[in-house]
């Protein structure tokens, strides 16, 4: 049934088909301080939605943007190695692609640490990051000498940079669309910045491979929406855009790359891109049908994981965590998985350490502490990473210390 004042974020239409409810949880990022850890958090519904016209999967609004993206945000891109190694090659790609040069402008939204734009500006192409949190504006500055505009990205910022005749030959949206709630201000702002013959590119985890590999934990109040092609693709219409060209990634358990620029002003559709119409036509996705069946596999999924935790911890094991990721809160507030289960969690970002996951308490230390106290098992909360993870910590074997992955399914790893 519909509920009472909620509408799509995208289209307007009234939602009234339930995708998962994930309970009461903290919001993602609201980390504490040990002397904190008596004072009353703050939970929220945790509930997602499907628009029966557009099919745009979403949450259920319960907090402003202001609330998660402010000076003291604690995600910092450049912490991991493996995303470093994204944004290079994906600017290598680009200059090539689109022969970027001196001339050229290369706007980031969401350009967080400076973690992609270095690798323009190294190779000569003038960048300009945006981002509203401002401790990551500063380390970008600081750090790499990324000029970045502590604002939100929309139309009325669009319109300011264009009367400074800033217009971009690049728009590079990487993980961000979903952390937008007012979604349609978001995009009329690149359709407002891009020049003419401009190219956006955008970066999203796959709706589609969020339900076939159970992914629940990338749901959390950050994350305002949760994208397919199809959904993406009606949003740029709507603004005048176009998708012309696709690329599959790895990246977040499978993502992909949108190139889109204004309408008809690029050849296209190209080839990978239809095929990716035919795969999400054959999955169902225009049918509602389709997104039946995730919330009964979530749950399963949180019995399997408690199982498995349960079975060591009756067998003397100790358990730990490696990292303190937004989705990581997400699978522990939902699973009931506190300091009963895991000891202590680490993180390489300095920020994190010292503090407390939110809702679950778990302390965050350095990775370190893991060689200290040798423990039994280390719980893998960052998936995405796990090869780095495990490369970092691969000394865990010498004591006989394993690695547990949560999803898609619990498993122990050999």
């Amino acid at each position: 049934m519909a509920e009472a004042g909620l509408i799509c974020r995208s289209c307007g239409a009234v939602l009234s088909t339930l995708f998962v409810d994930l309970g009461m949880s903290p919001i993602s990022n609201a980390m504490r301080l040990p002397e904190q850890a008596g004072e009353m958090e703050r939970f929220f519904p945790l509930r997602t939605f499907v628009c029966g016209a557009c099919k745009l999967v979403q949450i259920e609004d319960v907090a402003s943007r202001e609330e998660h993206f402010h000076g003291d945000y604690t995600y910092f891109s450049s912490f991991s190695t493996t995303w470093l190694a994204h944004a290079r090659a994906y600017a290598e790609m680009m200059t090539r692609r689109f022969s970027l040069g001196p001339d050229s402008l290369v706007v980031e939204v969401a350009s967080n640490d400076g973690y992609l734009l270095q690798y323009f500006k190294a190779a000569g192409v003038p960048v300009q990051g945006v981002d509203p949190a401002a401790n990551c504006a500063e380390a970008a500055i600081r750090e790499r000498g990324v000029p970045t505009l502590v604002r939100f990205f929309g139309a009325g910022l669009a319109a300011e940079l264009r009367a400074e005749n800033r217009m971009a030959d690049v728009i590079a949206a990487n993980n961000v669309l979903a952390h937008v709630p007012d979604i349609n201000d978001f995009v009329s702002g690149f359709k407002g910045l891009l020049k003419p013959g401009g190219v956006i590119t955008v970066e999203f985890p796959h709706l589609l491979r969020m339900i076939e590999a159970n992914y629940f934990d990338t749901i959390y109040h950050e994350h305002y929406s949760y994208l397919s092609l199809l959904a993406v693709e009606r949003l740029f219409a709507r603004h005048g855009l176009e998708v012309f060209d696709l690329e599959e990634l790895a990246t977040h358990g499978g993502s992909l790359r949108l190139f889109a620029g204004h309408a008809g002003a690029h050849p296209g559709p190209s080839a990978a891109l239809m095929a990716f119409w035919a795969r999400e036509a054959e999955a169902g996705l225009d049918d509602l049908s389709a997104y039946a069946a995730f919330a009964d596999n979530v749950r399963a999924t949180k019995r399997a994981l408690l199982e498995l935790l349960i079975r060591l911890k009756n067998d003397g094991a100790t358990i730990v965590a490696y990292g303190a990721p937004a989705k990581g809160n997400t699978l522990l507030n939902y699973c009931g998985i506190r300091t009963d289960f895991i000891d202590y969690t680490v993180d390489a970002n300095p920020v994190k350490q010292g503090q407390l996951l939110p809702g679950t308490g778990i302390p965050v230390f350095a990775p370190e502490r893991i060689f200290e106290t040798r423990p039994d098992y280390v719980l893998i909360l960052p998936w995405n990473l796990k090869d780095e993870v495990i490369s970092q910590m691969a000394a865990i074997r010498d004591w006989g210390g394993r690695f547990i992955l949560p999803l898609p399914e619990p498993a122990v790893l050999k």
